[in-house]
């Protein structure tokens, strides 16, 4: 393309967009004016290291689809950019969810201060504990089946496996590599 035809091109494209401008009003904006703002890169880390790298929504893996800040309560519906509002959604779940929904994952959060009182897990010292992070906790077994046998237990008491969210099974998979590597160090050390 020439100089000549770009800018013809150019000019084209420019008057069809006033024109579409004048036609509807500049409130073809607006859905956009809520939305729009600026997360720093260090906020947005602090999101996606919370959620482990991966989707809180489908679970995927920051190494295979892009993550990014989502606004539990959207933008244009009063929601700030404050860490507490904010999770980590890969790009496809994030388009999917928009604006028109405000779950609230945080009420989760909250559950785990809920504790049964005959659950074993629910009052584990935490002298016993070898490893955790935000979503759960690894303890020697008490009774071991095999040498280093540990147990890897959910923060929120739950009655399955099948009733944590994405986020917990990514934080009990994470302690489960940790603790096994450091088992397989101290195997090697013993023999």
């Amino acid at each position: 393309m020439t100089p000549e035809q770009a800018s013809t091109l150019t000019s084209l494209c420019q008057k069809r967009l006033d024109a579409f401008i004048e036609a509807r009003g500049k409130a073809i904006y607006d859905h956009r004016r809520a939305s729009v703002g600026y997360i720093s890169g260090t906020l947005k880390y602090e999101v996606l290291k919370r959620a482990g790298f991966r989707c809180e929504l489908c679970g995927i893996s920051a190494d295979e689809k892009a993550l990014e800040p989502d606004h539990i309560i959207p933008r244009n519906h009063g929601g700030s950019d404050d860490l507490s509002n904010l999770q980590a959604l890969c790009y496809s779940c994030n388009a999917m969810k928009r604006d028109r929904d405000d779950t609230d994952f945080r009420s989760i959060r909250e559950s785990y201060e809920h504790r049964e009182r005959d659950c074993l897990f629910c009052g584990i010292n935490s002298e016993r504990i070898l490893s955790q992070n935000e979503l759960a906790y690894a303890i020697p077994d008490g009774y071991p089946v095999s040498p280093l046998h540990t147990l890897i237990i959910p923060k929120r008491h739950v009655a399955t496996f099948f009733e944590l969210g994405q986020a917990e099974v990514n934080g009990c998979t994470f302690l489960i590599i940790i603790t096994s590597k450091r088992s397989e160090l101290k195997l090697r050390t013993i023999q």
